[in-house]
């Protein structure tokens, strides 16, 4: 396929689309990480749009967009759906170019986000609060788009978000010309399809790997099929990129301009992330970090390559850092829950603790409920190891000295509703 020609038909020019940033967004560095460069033996290049001005690069395709359109149809307003990195990127666009804006967001959403898209809209923005989850939220957004003549502004799905998105590489190829790989975070797929092309025209030798969370494959899922399709489930974790279904537009160039397309544990991101920040003192996202948690699995191919992780926000909370943290330790192998059925006598639990527990491993969690005239109480239990190697040596003391136990992790429905 001739790619220049390609985007040239979809009115993709990411010349223009960087003029019109110019001033507007943070020309990110690319960073040479050291750390990682020495742990997987190669040249490890941040890009690092968490240092964006509003913390994730959604704001490039945005105010990309808004800008594009005509004065006549944003005399009444533009509006958007989301919780996250691109309302905010819609708000301050709306903000800096005077533009009246309506935010819908899930009415479950964060104070702290709420409170993000005020700061950077202004009084230009306004937020709308309806439904209980992000489709509830959308179809709402659209409906008040039609029936007050706004323009609706997506995520992803549209060519002005794309050209906008693939700005982003246009900075990398200046920074540096010879990269081997690129590893991008895939949602929508706005920042793929727009690196993805940008790449197969400039240096079609670089290879594109798309990034998934493993909850929330979208375009794994419609790269099977054929088309997109609409996921039956889906893991919100890592918000930035659980997408129930990749665009229309997006998937017709993701799986053009993509060289692979990897998934990644939920539990591996969070590892990431702990270590980006105890290592390199760098605060990711969960869909950020996809990019860097991907790496372990290509090791042997990125051995003595130029390689570039796009980090693509920074926007996280801290109030999550005990789930991530919880989720991480699980990943791991370090932390795993029992419902343990303690015989009822004096001494019971006195001897769990002398005779099984391992003398690193820790209790981080008991509930126990004492039950009358039963010859059984239930527990739940939950114990922390020094090292995963520690885990099958304590099954087997548990078997040995007859314990009645039910391993939760491995039980999905068990494990969701009692832990």
């Amino acid at each position: 396929m001739n790619y220049q020609n390609f985007h040239t038909l979809m009115n993709i020019d990411f010349t223009s689309a960087a003029q019109r940033l110019e001033g507007v967004v943070t020309h990110t560095s690319l960073q040479l990480n050291r750390n990682l460069s020495r742990k997987f033996n190669c040249n490890v290049f941040l890009k690092r749009e968490d240092l964006q001005i509003v913390r994730s690069y959604k704001l490039r395709g945005a105010y990309n967009m808004i800008s594009s359109l005509p004065k006549e149809q944003v005399k009444n307003g533009v509006t958007c759906a989301s919780a996250g990195n691109h309302a905010q990127g819609f708000a301050f666009s709306c903000n800096k170019l005077n533009i009246k804006g309506v935010v819908f967001m899930p009415s479950i959403t964060p104070k702290q986000k709420i409170n993000q898209t005020k700061m950077f809209g202004g009084d230009n923005i306004e937020i709308q609060l309806i439904g209980d989850n992000f489709d509830d939220c959308a179809e709402a957004a659209k409906k008040y788009t039609q029936a007050h003549n706004m323009t609706f502004i997506p995520p992803f799905d549209h060519e002005k978000i794309i050209e906008g998105q693939g700005t982003v590489a246009m900075e990398i190829f200046e920074a540096e010309k010879n990269i081997d790989y690129v590893f991008v975070p895939v949602g929508g797929g706005g920042l793929a399809s727009g690196v993805g092309l940008f790449y197969k025209e400039h240096s079609p030798q670089t290879k594109i790997i798309g990034i998934e969370p493993l909850g929330a494959p979208s375009l794994t899922e419609a790269m099977k099929a054929g088309e997109p399709v609409t996921l039956n489930s889906l893991n919100p974790f890592v918000d930035g990129a659980a997408v129930k279904r990749i665009g229309d537009i997006t998937y017709k160039i993701c799986k053009d301009v993509l060289s692979d397309i990897h998934v990644v544990a939920e539990g591996k991101v969070c590892s990431t992330i702990l270590e980006m920040y105890n290592e390199n003192a760098i605060v990711v996202e969960p869909a950020g970090a996809l990019s860097l948690a991907v790496l372990d699995d290509f090791k042997e191919e990125i051995k003595g390559k130029n390689v570039v992780c796009i980090v693509s926000g920074g926007n996280n909370d801290i109030d999550r850092m005990p789930e991530i943290k919880e989720l991480s330790l699980q990943y791991e192998g370090l932390k795993h829950y029992f419902l343990i059925r303690f015989v009822q006598r004096p001494g019971a639990l006195r001897e769990y603790l002398n005779l099984v527990l391992g003398p690193t491993d820790d209790i981080s969690r008991f509930e126990y409920i004492h039950k009358t005239n039963k010859e059984h109480s239930p527990a739940l239990v939950g114990i922390e190891l020094a090292k995963k190697e520690n885990y099958f040596p304590l099954i087997e003391r548990m078997r040995k000295y007859g314990i009645d136990f039910t391993e939760l992790n491995k039980d999905d429905i068990l494990f969701s509703y009692l832990v």
